[in-house]
């Protein structure tokens, strides 16, 4: 596949960006003090000005309305005969999203901040949830973006709306006070990475099942 190692060079680093907030979050937590209050404070500047926004950005996010959407873009990927597409979404946001962030989550066990909650949260903090299922969501339909838009500059907008949309859930959490930025941080890298990562392998079983005519 072109560009293979680039995909796996930067899933890379982003894996080893969350290797080491996840060090730092269980046995130096104080070194984040810093750079978690300081884009807390910017963040939450205009609190409550814009309540109203990030409550209903932060709902795109909401485990619900990941089920109900990973679901509606299955019927269409299975409808359409792209079943590799379909796999990839499916292991991304139900097997990543849904199992594993979880279960990183009962590693650290890092609390959520002392800040008023405006959404009611009772897992632990690292990493974000929300933005790690929007990362792997919402990526994954970045990638796919050029099976279905073929006109190079609607592709772009709708890739940078997407992206748009994933940062502006991330920082919902951190508005609404219960998580700390490096959470968010960690859930991103997390998300990002295993995307990266699987990438290439995604393409080459599309490739493959494409030439034994398995799917579109």
């Amino acid at each position: 596949m072109k560009n293979k190692l680039y995909y796996q060079y930067a899933g890379s680093s982003a894996l080893l960006i969350l290797v080491f907030l996840g060090y730092v979050v269980r046995f130096y937590p104080s070194w984040l003090q810093g750079f978690d209050s300081v884009l807390t404070s910017v963040i939450r500047h205009p609190y409550p000005n814009w309540n109203s926004f990030y409550l209903w950005v932060t709902k795109f996010g909401n485990p619900s309305t990941m089920v109900i959407l990973t679901a509606a873009f299955l019927l269409v990927l299975l409808m359409g005969k792209r079943y590799a597409e379909a796999l990839w979404l499916t292991i991304n946001v139900g097997l990543i999203g849904g199992l594993v962030n979880p279960l990183i989550k009962l590693v650290f066990l890092r609390q959520r901040p002392t800040l008023e909650h405006l959404v009611l949260e009772t897992s632990y903090s690292f990493p974000s949830g929300h933005s790690n299922a929007s990362m792997l969501l919402f990526g994954t339909l970045i990638f796919m973006t050029p099976l279905f838009i073929q006109h190079k500059q609607v592709r772009l907008v709708v890739q940078i709306l997407l992206g748009c949309l994933i940062l502006s859930i991330g920082v919902s959490r951190v508005y609404l006070g219960v998580h700390f930025p490096s959470d968010v941080l960690g859930g991103f890298c997390l998300g990002l990475s295993w995307l990266l990562l699987t990438y290439p392998i995604y393409e080459e079983k599309r490739f493959v099942w494409r030439f034994k005519s398995k799917q579109k």
